[in-house]
């Protein structure tokens, strides 16, 4: 992940200066539609673990269901290369205000779902949103980014944490009840989370990091705190995935972004247990809901992160799909992983692209996307292409394609 970027693939990029305190819940003149229609206060039902035949289509790839082509979405497919998301942000420069006001929240997540209409609607947030709500305050700053004022490195600073109050992010969960609404079935609306390393990393560190000096030495120096702080975050986090669902989220998203900084064998002990932790609780309390995992720069990790129990690894672009599906088996489902960048070539290159990653992934359980998020600059047009093209994909026709192919290849 960028550093300059924010804190998850699926907000906007490009912080500007905000302020805790800046006020919220302004609305755009073009919202009157959402803000109009009344908020039902209800809770959806967990996702079942029997299929259904009215599932959107991502969440039957997810569950590995037979499809007749894969789902598409992209991380941060909402964000600053749409013109319509930088108006908007001229009028509300705060992300804060953006991310933390329901009606922003919706206009915001529905910009790409009305411009290009994926199969997959991400609630347009940031994995730090619910720091507040469990004793972590943070600010944005232009320059700076995320900015905790009080990181947590001794067992003192643990005494600010307390268990998670879901009152303090009703926004979220107002905003997933519309979107579920909006979209009507026509696509899988997602929620997301930061695993409990990445978020503990940001709270150790104070903010973004090159190094990961404080929190790596905290493995060392002081570990039953950095355990204790891992452990809350994980407690918390799974109560906010709960309450995400409840809302009307289809799917969950957890964006381990910092688990790739660390060696696998340290991974394997600060972060997987956490996350297998939070994967276990929505097995229980949510049974059926699908859980992808995306670490960048996870080309040494997948057979790990394939432990975690999770029902789809998202792989970035650095690993070959090919040989992402061969490592991890068909047993689990795989998300990915166009590089970014090809959505800056010609279109037939990207055409070409797309169906190669489609072809490698095999018949089921892959959800096409990106292999990190929409990069600042892409042409809309690109966009438009990639789901055009996912749109009009057959998957029966591009394996046979492929198997008529290979024999060629291997004379």
């Amino acid at each position: 992940m960028i550093l300059s970027s924010p804190t998850s693939m699926c907000c906007c990029l490009g912080w500007s200066s905000s302020n805790s305190s800046a006020q919220l819940g302004f609305l755009p003149s073009r919202f009157s539609r959402v803000s109009s229609r009344p908020i039902r206060r209800f809770h959806f039902k967990c996702s079942s673990s029997v299929p259904d035949s009215e599932d959107p289509l991502l969440v039957k790839a997810a569950r590995g269901d037979p499809v007749s082509r894969p789902p598409a979405w992209m991380m941060r497919q909402a964000g600053r290369y749409m013109a319509v998301y930088r108006k908007l942000a001229e009028k509300y420069p705060s992300f804060r205000q953006r991310s933390e006001t329901t009606d922003l929240i919706v206009e915001i997540s529905l910009q790409p779902w009305e411009a290009f209409h994926p199969d997959g609607v991400i609630i347009f947030s940031d994995i730090l949103t619910p720091l507040p709500a469990f004793g972590v305050p943070f600010d944005i700053e232009e320059m700076r980014g995320p900015v905790i004022p009080s990181p947590i490195r001794s067992e003192e600073g643990l005494k600010a944490l307390h268990p998670i109050d879901l009152k303090k992010l009703h926004f979220v969960g107002e905003s997933l009840r519309i979107l579920r609404q909006e979209v009507e079935g026509k696509a899988a609306v997602l929620g997301f989370v930061g695993a409990p390393w990445t978020i503990g990393t940001y709270i150790v560190e104070g903010g973004t990091t090159r190094t990961y000096t404080n929190i790596k030495s905290m493995c060392h120096t002081a570990p039953n705190v950095l355990r204790t702080l891992l452990s809350h975050l994980t407690q918390a986090i799974s109560e906010y995935i709960v309450f995400q669902v409840e809302s009307g989220a289809h799917c969950i998203q957890i964006f381990d972004s910092w688990g790739g900084q660390l060696p696998p064998d340290m991974w394997e002990r600060w972060s997987k247990p956490y996350i297998e932790e939070m994967v276990s609780v929505v097995r229980k309390r949510c049974p059926g809901t699908p859980v992808v995992l995306y670490i960048n720069g996870n080309g040494g990790l997948l057979e790990r992160m394939k432990g975690t129990g999770v029902d789809v690894i998202g792989l970035d672009w650095t690993v070959d799909m090919a040989d992402g599906r061969k490592r991890l088996g068909s047993g689990i489902g795989i998300q990915g992983n166009v590089d970014p960048a090809y959505l800056f070539s010609p279109l037939p290159a990207l055409t070409d692209e797309i169906q190669r990653v489609v072809r490698c992934a095999g018949p089921r359980g892959h959800i096409l996307n990106l292999g990190h998020g929409v990069l600042v600059g892409t042409p809309e047009e690109a966009v438009a292409h990639f789901f055009e093209v996912a749109r009009n994909l057959n998957l029966s026709t591009l394996l046979e394609d492929r198997a008529v192919e290979e024999p060629k290849l291997a004379v």
